[in-house]
């Protein structure tokens, strides 16, 4: 089954946006708008912040459609 997930990374952080969860309380477009866009595609640009407030607006997240893993750097 299809559970229709967005999938957003960089070097530092992986984003899920999980549609299908979304409450639509717009606190990610609101609050961190460089990141969280109304109205471009891809609307997760995830080099519109620090990754820090990245992750301190997906913790702000009230029906968990949001989530994030670092990203694990490889060591050479």
């Amino acid at each position: 089954m299809d559970n229709n997930e967005n999938v957003f990374s960089n070097n530092e952080i992986t984003v899920t946006y999980a549609p299908r969860c979304c409450t639509n309380a717009e606190f990610c477009a609101k609050q961190l708008s460089n990141v969280f866009r109304n109205s471009v595609i891809p609307w997760i640009d995830l080099e519109g912040a620090q990754t820090d407030d990245i992750i301190n607006q997906i913790n702000k997240c009230p029906s968990g459609a949001l989530k994030y893993h670092l990203n694990q750097k490889e060591v050479a």
